[in-house]
């Protein structure tokens, strides 16, 4: 599993829930599908007057989600931006092409109501329940999305690349506290647990369910 490949899931999976902010803070979700993809970003169109243009002008925030017949969801962490003016109608063109239904939906020069949107910086997390033991990962396209982690301390001692931002960990860890009990790893649903010195969890298999953190008797397991 790649980043390319987990934008070419999206694509064949086709309809995709989008999830953003309005402006009470409260959380709000829709189904779109008139999306183009790049290798670098992502193009889609909605309408100036719906609530979710206006919640992306507003806020920006959106988290999109992805579910596979086959048990996979890719989850897409981001901030949408307007496409810049002369660009509009180059991928507004490009994404009725590409999606014939839309001709019906605003046909004509109604189409001219509509705003493309662009993704080209955030965090694609895939998890895939089909498979035994799970697996997940994560990948950055563009910049990737801000961390509380990230700051110019880190960029200086090499540990995040300029202009680009590190994953957003998520999940356990066990700490040196470990005493080799072995508790965590007969609780695991997963067995993702290796033995070592401190015990050590597989995060590719993890399903971040907290069952070794709640289970250790030394409190040795600690949340990312």
């Amino acid at each position: 599993m790649d980043l390319e490949t987990c934008l070419k899931k999206l694509q064949y999976i086709g309809v995709l829930a989008f999830a953003t902010v309005d402006l009470e803070g409260a959380p709000q979700i829709r189904n779109i599908s008139a999306i183009h993809y790049e290798k670098d970003a992502i193009y889609f169109f909605t309408a100036r007057g719906k609530e979710f243009c206006r919640e992306l002008l507003e806020d920006g925030r959106v988290q999109i989600l992805g579910y596979s017949k086959y048990k996979e969801m890719i989850r897409l962490s981001s901030r949408a931006k307007q496409t810049a003016e002369e660009e509009q109608k180059k991928w507004m063109d490009l994404i009725f092409a590409e999606q014939p239904y839309l001709a019906n939906v605003y046909p004509g020069k109604t189409r001219d109501i509509g705003i493309i949107f662009e993704i080209r910086d955030a965090q694609i997390e895939y998890f895939h329940l089909g498979v035994s033991p799970i697996f997940r990962e994560t990948y950055i396209l563009g910049r990737g999305i801000e961390t509380k982690q990230e700051n110019a301390a880190e960029v200086e001692a090499g540990d995040v690349e300029p202009g680009k931002r590190r994953v957003r960990m998520k999940g356990y860890r066990i700490t040196d506290a470990c005493i080799g009990c072995g508790i965590c790893q007969g609780s695991c649903p997963q067995r993702c647990i290796e033995p070592g010195v401190p015990y050590r969890i597989r995060p590719e298999h993890c399903l971040h369910c907290g069952n070794c953190y709640e289970h250790c008797p030394v409190s040795a397991v600690k949340r990312l």
